[in-house]
């Protein structure tokens, strides 16, 4: 394409677009194009931020910290983007109501503040190996706002039919991502370990030596494990049980069809073992992929045949968590995972389900956010 033709192409799109950079209150009627056009920025806007992501953990097991990093630019392409639409929506209140626009609002200022603040983390503390960390964390909370925001945007703007469905189970496969990334601290640790045990280690001597003189000790097991697996152990599988079964909750009854969690984690997990040789062969570090979600989203599917919400939340508590449970000792034995627990530490993590989801499911009728509550509005 010459220049000519991309200056003609980016008129024509300026001159499509002006007529709409009107002041208004959010809630406004939005043109079916105008509300296609935002949403798919959105799309692109969170694929930019899961590839600059996904590279990021992998990079940070293998080199030391720098901020212009080829991962951190691919994230901030994204971030970039996300400016521009939290913009356009506070500004013109197309694509949004109330609810939906203050969450996008709060959500990139929550992201933004946070992003000043991780890099003074860093200067002060350096490397802040754990994604758990307050300033990670941040980050973390920032985006889940965001997503919050669009996926309701979407939910209640977007007209029945099929492209609804799979936009809304596409938003839900960022949120998911987005919730589960902290742990991948511990899927990919994992790895780190095997590969020091194996005299292979995969992190530069530079990035080992930095870890070591932080931890104040010297190059050694012991570091490497520290290093790999910074939280308890008990972390992961509870936050499995709890924070990433909840999310399936939400999914399974806001897209309403059948299957729609396994189908969410199942995108998820196939786009992880896409990435997993990719990066292999890049010869960056590789992780556990977490297979073993997938069969907790399948309890949440059947789970889901039950009409009753109190019997379907304590039901599908219980079922879910022993699922959870059983999945991840089977991938534990076949393949890899981070470190397993007793199953008093899963019965706590059942229990903090069941109380997520008995009151997700108040939430959800009290708002109006299942499926069958949108068609039934449409359709008025």
């Amino acid at each position: 394409m010459t220049a000519v033709s991309l200056r003609r192409r980016a008129a024509s799109v300026v001159a499509w677009a002006l007529p709409y950079w009107t002041r208004g209150p959010a809630g406004r009627e939005t043109p079916a194009e105008l509300f296609r056009v935002l949403y798919l920025g959105w799309l692109v806007a969170f694929s930019f931020k899961v590839l600059g992501a996904s590279w990021d953990v992998s990079w940070h097991f293998k080199w030391l910290r720098d901020d212009l990093a080829p991962p951190h630019l691919l994230n901030s392409v994204g971030t970039v983007v996300v400016v521009a639409l939290t913009i356009i929506h506070v500004y013109t209140g197309y694509g949004v109501d109330r609810t939906a626009q203050r969450l996008i609002q709060w959500g990139t200022a929550t992201f933004l503040i946070a992003v000043p603040l991780d890099l003074i983390n860093h200067r002060v503390n350096g490397l802040d190996i754990t994604s758990w960390s307050p300033s990670h964390m941040l980050l973390y909370i920032g985006t889940f706002f965001m997503i919050c925001g669009v996926i309701r945007g979407w939910f209640i703007g977007a007209p029945p039919g099929r492209t609804r469905t799979l936009v809304l189970g596409g938003l839900f496969v960022f949120m998911f991502e987005n919730v589960w990334f902290p742990a991948q601290h511990q899927e990919y640790g994992v790895f780190g370990i095997r590969a020091w045990d194996a005299g292979k280690p995969e992190a530069e001597p530079i990035l080992l030596q930095f870890a070591a003189d932080q931890m104040g000790r010297a190059i050694d097991r012991e570091m490497v494990v520290n290093f790999s697996l910074p939280v308890p152990d008990h972390v992961y599988p509870l936050y499995a049980a709890a924070a990433a079964m909840i999310v399936l909750v939400f999914a399974r009854a806001m897209i309403g069809r059948a299957f729609a969690a396994t189908a969410v984690v199942g995108a998820y997990v196939a786009y992880r073992a896409l990435i997993w040789p990719l990066l292999a062969v890049a010869d960056f570090p590789r992780s556990a992929v977490p297979a073993f979600l997938v069969a907790g989203a399948l309890a949440i599917d059947l789970a889901f045949l039950l009409r009753n919400p109190v019997l379907r939340a304590l039901v599908g508590s219980l079922l879910t968590t022993i699922v959870v449970d059983q999945a991840l000792r089977l991938q534990n034995g076949w393949l890899a995972s981070p470190p397993l627990v007793s199953l008093m530490t899963m019965a706590i993590g059942g229990a903090l389900l069941t109380a997520l989801w008995l009151g997700g499911e108040w939430f959800l009728t009290r708002y109006r956010l299942r499926a069958r509550d949108r068609e039934v509005t449409a359709g008025a």
